[in-house]
């Protein structure tokens, strides 16, 4: 079993993102979700710290962003195990985004309305 700071893990994630952005090249956002090392999910209370810190990242973007709208959307689902009552709005909120700036991604509405129902 391993050991990481969260810092170390949410600044690996972000340079994922910004490479895949600026040239289109690495993991990006799949870094907020899996080890670098093993590929191991990350889960309890490590997912739960970054899914909060994979919001504040993305928080001050357009709505229209997708990182942004995933970031919700991994927040929501990480506090549906630990927080279920917090989850809620987020989850909702969401789902309003997809129907709003996506309404054409069909897949993405059924799995955002699904996890608000879990």
């Amino acid at each position: 079993m391993g050991l990481a700071h969260a810092s170390c893990l949410v600044r690996q994630a972000e340079m994922a993102v910004k490479e895949k952005e600026e040239w289109n090249t690495g993991e990006g956002m799949r870094k907020w979700d899996a080890c670098f090392d093993c590929g191991q999910l990350f889960h309890g209370a490590v997912m739960v710290a970054l899914g909060w810190a994979e919001w504040k990242t993305y928080l001050g973007r357009s709505d229209r962003d997708r990182n942004r709208c995933q970031a919700m959307e991994v927040l929501g689902t990480t506090l549906r195990e630990s927080r279920p009552k917090e989850a809620v709005p987020v989850l909702e909120a969401n789902l309003a985004l997809l129907r709003r700036y996506w309404p054409h991604d069909e897949n993405g509405i059924l799995v955002a309305q699904t996890s608000r129902h879990r």
